[in-house]
């Protein structure tokens, strides 16, 4: 692209090196949660819920067990306004869940949040003021002593109405455009509006840190979070807090980075709604923590039921990439990746073990609401064996030997590749009964009846070209025995290689199923036969295999 010289670097590092969070691997507890879904998620819109709407999500986030909830900018709109007025007047804010609104640092909207919020228990008032150099030069045209007034003005009147109101309200300042700003600028600006609040250990300022636009690595971030969390006053009385947004398709990274680099909470939204590419992503967050053994503090167990909802609330959809949350997150089409999953799960279960460590798959399915049959184990073209036995396995309790399996695996991928579609557990059901069990075409045994000899003798009723033939032959048992009796009986050789049965537990009744497999010409053939009598069933697997065989002669 030949335009590249025309961008540089807008993002400044500290003046000192922050570096202290590399030296953390992971995040070891969860931070405060703050839900901006309905504001910043529902400005992004392309149109904004509606009142009713936003009740309905507001009831969704309380579900899903956020404490902090920014419900809306009530200065922007009557809509904003009333909704507001609505969860306070009936009493639809839960006592232990703080509602957060937005205002610019400007008088009259700052007045007419305070009139918004009056009546509610649990508030934090967020106030902004931006302070990038480019919105300085650019929007503002004002110099860092007048931009650091706009500040400080807005924190004096936060605290002068509070006090007028008899209210406690909590107080968020956030210096807009943070990631442009010159960090010990940013640190000035904020340390001046923390003398004004004076805030303690009991009242703790929250001091937001947002990556309005992300433009720099996610490390870069990290450094200017640490700066902070480092240097600025009143440390033990303020709580830090992270904004991120998804520019750069970084915001997960830049936010566990910042929390490594000190920072106390984030602000986010569900599947990362929000401006342009969005606001960090909490679930993705929240399920990082979760698959490393932290405890989130937020409860994704019913992930369908939450997608649902969103798509609902919101008009937006879910990719079916979306980490832990996507249609197809869980699914394996490969078949190395299918064996390998269906390999882990035999092994746990034989094993009883209690800590997850599944390959492919990062969580249990089961722990967002997801299933193994409908949603991991996924057939198409590109699936093995071991994906295509498991699937018959979970659905239909059928257990192939080994080698019957890439058959079996073989006979699916055929018709999933002609079909150019993903096959459904009926569908490959389907294929298996149609291939290894209800295959007569040249022939059929009717009846067997045996004789105790110095072995066994078998006398079988073949049905073919529609004539009834009674052949008796003698073997070392039942089944070798009408084996040996088909062979006289159709001129055919080969040598019965494998045979295997067990009960078929997924039927009510109580049946067996039966698996042969014979070879003939260096070529293998299989069968399957089910029936309550275990000979019965091994017979009708015999018949399947050899018409196989015949089939392909």
């Amino acid at each position: 692209m030949k335009n590249f010289k025309k961008y540089s670097k807008q993002y400044f590092l500290p003046p000192e090196q922050c570096t202290d969070w590399v030296k953390k691997d992971a995040v070891e507890r969860a931070p405060v949660w703050c839900s901006v879904d309905l504001r910043d998620g529902n400005q992004s819109l392309i149109e904004p819920m509606s009142l009713e709407t936003k009740v309905e999500f507001f009831k969704l986030l309380v579900e899903i067990g956020f404490k902090e909830i920014e419900v809306g900018f009530p200065a922007a709109s009557e809509t904003e306004y009333d909704f507001l007025r609505k969860l306070i007047d009936e009493n639809l804010i839960p006592d232990d869940v703080t509602i957060q609104v937005l205002t610019q640092a400007r008088e009259h909207i700052i007045r007419k949040t305070f009139d918004a919020v009056r009546g509610a228990k649990n508030v934090i008032v967020h106030v902004y003021n931006s302070t990038s150099v480019a919105q300085r030069e650019q929007v503002f045209k004002k110099d860092k002593s007048a931009i650091k007034k706009i500040a400080t003005d807005g924190a004096r009147l936060l605290k002068q109405l509070t006090e007028e109101a008899g209210a406690d309200y909590r107080f968020e300042y956030s210096p807009e455009s943070f990631t442009g700003t010159e960090p010990e600028y940013a640190l000035e600006v904020v340390n001046a509006v923390l003398d004004v609040w004076q805030p303690s250990s009991e009242r703790k300022a929250v001091i937001n840190l947002p990556a309005t636009v992300e433009n720099a690595m996610p490390h870069v971030y990290a450094q200017q979070v640490e700066y902070f969390h480092k240097n600025i006053k009143y440390r033990d009385s303020v709580v830090i807090s992270l904004h991120p947004h998804n520019d750069r398709g970084c915001g997960v990274a830049a936010a566990e980075m910042g929390l490594l680099a000190g920072a106390d909470r984030i602000e986010g939204t569900l599947f990362g709604n929000g401006e342009r590419t969005g606001n960090v992503d909490i679930i993705t967050l929240a399920m990082n923590m979760y698959s490393q053994g932290v405890d989130p503090c937020l409860n994704f167990e019913n992930m369908p039921y939450i997608c649902s909802l969103y798509r609902t609330f919101t008009g937006m959809t879910v990719n079916p990439r979306q980490p832990y949350a996507g249609e197809l997150v869980f699914a394996a089409f490969s078949g190395s990746h299918q064996d390998a999953i269906a390999k882990g799960m035999e092994w746990r279960e034989k094993n009883n073990l209690s800590e997850w460590t599944v390959p492919y798959l990062p969580i249990d399915p089961h722990d967002v609401g997801r299933q193994y049959d409908a949603d991991v184990i996924r057939i198409n073209s590109q699936s093995g064996k071991g994906g295509v036995g498991y699937v018959l396995s979970r659905s239909h309790g059928i257990n192939m030997p080994a080698r019957m399996k890439e058959a079996m695996g073989y006979a699916a991928k055929d018709v999933s590749d002609k079909l150019h579609k993903e096959l459904h557990p009926e569908e490959i059901y389907k294929i298996f009964r149609e291939h290894f069990m209800d295959n007569r075409k040249v022939f059929d045994v009717v009846e067997c009846h045996y004789k105790q000899t110095g072995g066994i003798t078998a006398t079988v009723t073949v049905l073919k070209d529609g004539k009834m033939t009674d052949i008796s032959a003698d073997g070392n048992g039942r089944l070798n025995a009408v084996s040996n009796a088909l062979k006289k009986f159709l001129g055919v050789e080969y040598t019965l290689t494998d045979y295997e049965e067990h009960a078929l537990t997924r039927r009510s009744s109580s049946q067996a199923i039966s698996y042969v497999g014979i070879e003939s010409g260096g070529k293998p053939f299989w069968g399957a036969g089910v029936d309550e009598d275990i000979i019965t069933s091994s017979v009708k697997a015999l018949v399947a295999a050899i018409n196989n065989m015949l089939a392909k002669a």
